[in-house]
């Protein structure tokens, strides 16, 4: 049946959604129904949409059609990808409305919002200990289940870690490399966070502002080094007299008058 532009005879029995296709209206029925007609030939997972099935089979076959024209980096899916360029280009789309921070994916805006709200929706099932995000859970209850809290190893070295992002993070010490490009210059770096830092001496952007007075700052260190002025804090203590220090380079700077060290030659 022809239908106009704008028309949406087909209608959904179980709600008020209409829609101009009877093929679409099916799709969504199963929503409703709960019906996954679309199976994986390699495991029992199962979907109601092709597409979603086109997705999980390059889990099995490691296909990853979507490259990102700025680095070697390439994904599985288009939506990650998508995420993956505001690495390059810095844009951030999700800002935080308690603070001056903004953020590239949802997912992380939601996160960060739980420091503001005191949110942990994540509760361990064997004690009442509860988290704000979901790995940090999982990390806990290996501490229920015996499993290794750091199963993760180095094989290039005697470093364990609990995540495998971590441990892919930590490879790249060993192998030199640095997918993360800035666009705006020739520096790479081997994790996503250094680049967002960098990136903020290209846009001049300072996230952190201090509630004492109106400076600002572009890393989170400057700011609570900063802070420590206002509370007097001087974290830094000398293990040969009393004095106690600001910034750990003004302890080294002390600890030689101790040692008579001169590392500075004429």
């Amino acid at each position: 049946m022809m239908t106009h532009i704008g028309q949406k005879p087909h209608q959904c029995s179980f709600c008020d959604k209409t829609f101009s296709q009877k093929c679409d209206l099916m799709r969504h029925f199963r929503t409703h129904t709960g019906e996954k007609p679309y199976q994986c030939s390699q495991c029992h997972k199962a979907f109601s949409r092709n597409g979603g099935l086109t997705y999980h089979m390059r889990t099995h076959t490691g296909e990853k059609p979507y490259q990102c024209s700025h680095c070697n980096k390439a994904f599985s899916q288009d939506s990650p990808l998508k995420l993956h360029m505001r690495i390059h280009t810095g844009e951030k789309p999700y800002p935080c409305n308690q603070c001056a921070l903004a953020f590239a994916g949802k997912g992380n805006l939601i996160k960060h919002m739980r420091t503001h709200t005191g949110e942990k929706p994540y509760q361990c099932s064997h004690c009442d200990k509860a988290f704000s995000q979901n790995s940090h859970l999982k990390n806990h209850i290996r501490i229920h289940t015996g499993e290794k809290v750091k199963p993760y190893h180095c094989n290039q070295c005697d470093g364990a870690f609990s995540v495998k992002s971590e441990l892919t993070t930590h490879l790249r010490t060993h192998t030199g490399e640095k997918p993360y490009q800035c666009c705006h210059c020739d520096k790479a770096f081997s994790q996503n966070s250094n680049l967002i830092i960098h990136l903020r001496i290209h846009t001049g952007e300072k996230p952190y502002k201090c509630n004492q007075c109106d400076r600002v700052f572009s890393q989170k260190c400057d700011l609570m080094r900063h802070l420590m002025r206002h509370t007097g804090e001087k974290p830094y203590q000398c293990s040969q007299c009393d004095k106690v220090f600001l910034q750990k380079c003004d302890l080294m700077r002390h600890l030689r008058t101790h040692t008579k060290e001169k590392p500075y030659q004429c």
